[in-house]
Formats: structure tokens, C-alpha cells, sequence
């Protein structure tokens, strides 16, 4: 994985994709008032996305769900399927129930914001992501927490898709899964935070996951996390 783009001396570079006016406005002020970020481009639809992308070589877009001619799932995927290194994604939606919720996360989407979230967790989001690592809105998480405790246990499934993982790693899986840092986790099961780094790029590798997002969305749907447990 390539350094995050603070770590080579340059600003984190955004795209906003949104249909109004109003909202890519007031996101591009608010992003580029902060330091080490720089909106680079606006776009008011999912089409033609791929050419908005290669003319303004971003690290990181924002996207919104619902647009009239393409929607936002359909753009991200486009997105990430892009050769080489495809920026990030971050899907933004009015719902904390957006049907379109699951569907992006299991596309590769690395983080979802609600649009009514607070100023510093737009920044934070953009930050966290471009940093390589992954982000969901506390209310989100709790609406696919909510989601996959009302679903019928699978215990069968998880033989099946995680049994390539050592106890240790099935540990910090859930862990993750619980939204414990890299720090959190270390002191919960006494390693080294590098060893869960370390625990973490293993899990991802063996189950061809792309980032902690997707992690989750697979303990879930496989069984191994249930609420309660």
C-alpha cells in the first residue's frame, strides 16, 4: 500500500460528487479550510465518473448515493475497479437505514457519513481513509449491527469462509468487528499493537477483504459477531 498522501508532503486531494449545489459548495469550503486538504474537483452525477477521476487524480472521494442519472453504488464500483491504485471511497446519504448501505461496503467502499454528521467527522472521515484505513458513522454501524442481529444465526457459514484463521486472529477479528482501535485491541488480548497490525493485514490477505470496513460486514455475515455475544 502506498504511504498516505501527508506522509509525502502533499495535501490529501478530494473529489465531491453530489447532484446539489448547495451541499458540494459547503463541502468544498469546509474541506478546504483545514490544512492538508485540497478539493480538487466537483461533479454533480455518477456518469462519467471514470473521466472526472483520471483528470483530477484524486486520493479520496466523496459520494453521494442518490443521483438522478447514475447512482453513487454504480459510480463507486466503476471507481474501484479502475486499474492501478483507485482513490478511496466515501459514501454520504441523508438515511442511517440507506438501503444502499451494505451494497457499497461489500463493493469497497472504505467509509459511510451521514450528511448531518458534525463538520469535524467530514474531515476526520477524509483523513482516516486516506490514511488507508476505514470509517463508519456510529450510526451506521449501529443500523448494520441492527441488521444482522435480526437475521437467523449461521454458525455452519463460518467454518466455511473463515477457516483459514488461527484462534488468535478470529480474536482480533472480533475485536475489530467491535470497533476497538489497533490500541484497544493490544491491551484487550496483551500483544504489541504491531502484532494486531500485523493479525489484521493477515486476515484481510487470507480473506480477500479489502480494508477493517469489509472485515466487519464479513464477521457479521458470517456468524462470528452476533449482538449479545
Amino acid at each position: 500500500m502506498p504511504p498516505p498522501p501527508d506522509a509525502v508532503g502533499r495535501d490529501i486531494r478530494v473529489l465531491i460528487v453530489d447532484d446539489q449545489s448547495m451541499i458540494r459548495a459547503g463541502f468544498e469550503a469546509l474541506l478546504n479550510a483545514h490544512e492538508g486538504i485540497t478539493v480538487v474537483g466537483t461533479s454533480d452525477d455518477g456518469a462519467g465518473i471514470s473521466d472526472v477521476v483520471r483528470r483530477v487524480q484524486p486520493d479520496v472521494v466523496l459520494m453521494d448515493i442518490r443521483m438522478p442519472k447514475v447512482n453513487g453504488l454504480d459510480a463507486a464500483r466503476t471507481i474501484l475497479a479502475m486499474p492501478g491504485t483507485p482513490p478511496k471511497v466515501i459514501m454520504l446519504t441523508t438515511f442511517d437505514a440507506d438501503e444502499y448501505v451494505f451494497s457499497a461496503l461489500r463493493a469497497g467502499a472504505s467509509g459511510f457519513l451521514l450528511k448531518d454528521s458534525p463538520p469535524e467527522e467530514l474531515t476526520h472521515a477524509v483523513r482516516t481513509v486516506a490514511a488507508g484505513d476505514a470509517l463508519l458513522s456510529p450510526r451506521i454501524t449501529r443500523a448494520l449491527i441492527a441488521d444482522y442481529a435480526a437475521r437467523p444465526a449461521t454458525p455452519a457459514s463460518v467454518a466455511g469462509t473463515l477457516g483459514g484463521l488461527t484462534d488468535r486472529e478470529l480474536d482480533v477479528m472480533k475485536a475489530v468487528a467491535a470497533g476497538r482501535s489497533n490500541a484497544e485491541i493490544a491491551t484487550d488480548l496483551h500483544l504489541a499493537e504491531q502484532t494486531v497490525k500485523t493479525h489484521v493485514s493477515r486476515i484481510l490477505n487470507k480473506l480477500a477483504l479489502r480494508d477493517r470496513t469489509q472485515m466487519v460486514v464479513c464477521a457479521y455475515e458470517s456468524g462470528l459477531v452476533r449482538v449479545g455475544r
